[in-house]
């Protein structure tokens, strides 16, 4: 595992026009590229994730999983305006010599994905074989398979959609307007608006479950009690967790790229750009999410040419990309020894 930052000379332009001095961007790798130059796995993370993947998606990625460094060369970037490594709303603006804070550009999905091309450019990597993303690590892989649909050759997306839709972006507003009415986050603080991203987190949990995976998990066998209740002491957990680990400025910036996906922005339409998509791609789907409801995934697939499309079953709502890696590995695996098949077939073929 080797984990390195990159810095990009000059300024990086933005898609809304304005621009990041000197960007970095902070990445894990995991193994080696082979000499074909065939055997790259990038992964896009999640909203508050890292770039080391066998960190948070273990069972999936590590040193005996499907995706493991023995045979897979695994890039994991941190995307802009991550608090991980990447220049982000804390970073220091050679303009002040402080902190950017609110005055850090805003920025999209689409401006994460150009920083990402840059990096694998400087890399050496010129052909993606798997491009894997789930919730708004798949918003940006299916951004990265439209912006260079030759480079891609397999692509596993999971619980995200081709545009963000209003019930998400009304749950980033509600979590946003929570960080508001926390008075320090605008008094350029580092620590600034930790109570308001502690009601975020809570906010957005109750998005990425379901009611019956609370009922399961923080039910009461008091029949007596009348407060302190579990899901009460679950919701303050999750929000004290988050803020160890987190700042207020890039959840909010980066809640607000969640809610710029589109790929039809300066496109022809939504659809239009999914059939440019030439990659072979799986599309999964989790049945419980409510933030990123299944018929989401079934758009995607729809408008891709040849798409998979498999739904798995989860107590866990969105949070089962994560969690459901039985599940996930079968249909993976199955996908990539399926398409690894047609692919030796094709050139047997053609031989």
């Amino acid at each position: 595992m080797n984990f390195k930052t990159y810095q990009h000379k000059g300024v990086f332009e933005l898609e809304n026009g304005k621009g990041i001095a000197d960007l970095e961007i902070a990445y894990h790798t995991y193994g080696e590229l082979n000499k074909e130059k065939n055997n790259v796995v990038w992964v896009c993370h999640a909203l508050t994730a890292n770039s080391d993947v066998f960190d948070w998606w273990k069972g999936l990625f590590g040193q005996t999983d499907f995706f493991n460094p023995k045979d897979f060369f695994i890039v994991c970037a941190n995307i802009i305006g991550s608090p991980y490594g990447s220049s982000n709303p804390l970073s220091i603006s050679k303009n002040t010599d402080l902190p950017y804070f609110l005055v850090f550009p805003q920025f999209s999905i689409r401006d994460m994905v150009n920083a990402h091309q840059i990096l694998a450019q400087q890399l050496g990597i010129h052909n993606i074989d798997i491009l894997i993303g789930g919730s708004l690590g798949g918003q940006q892989a299916l951004e990265w398979a439209v912006m260079e649909p030759q480079k891609i050759k397999n692509l596993i997306v999971m619980a995200t959609n081709a545009v963000h839709s209003p019930w998400g972006i009304a749950f980033n507003e509600s979590q946003r307007l929570a960080i508001e009415t926390d008075p320090s986050f605008f008094s350029n603080q580092i620590n600034g608006g930790l109570k308001g991203l502690k009601t975020a987190r809570s906010i957005a949990l109750l998005s990425y479950r379901t009611a019956s995976s609370y009922n399961k998990t923080q039910s009461e066998q008091d029949l007596n009690k009348v407060d302190n209740f579990r899901a009460s002491s679950y919701q303050n957990y999750q929000g004290d967790k988050l803020v160890k680990r987190f700042n207020a400025y890039s959840y909010y910036y980066l809640t607000k790229a969640m809610d710029s996906h589109n790929l039809g922005r300066n496109r022809d339409s939504i659809t239009d750009a999914l059939n440019t998509i030439k990659a072979n791609t799986l599309v999964i789907g989790i049945a419980s999410d409510i933030l990123f409801p299944p018929d989401e995934q079934q758009y995607i697939a729809k408008y891709i040419h040849n798409a998979e499309y498999h739904e798995i079953e989860s107590l866990y709502g969105h949070d089962g990309f994560l969690l459901e890696i039985k599940q996930l590995n079968s249909i993976i695996s199955n996908f990539i020894k399926a398409t690894t098949l047609e692919t030796d077939h094709k050139n047997l073929q053609i031989a």
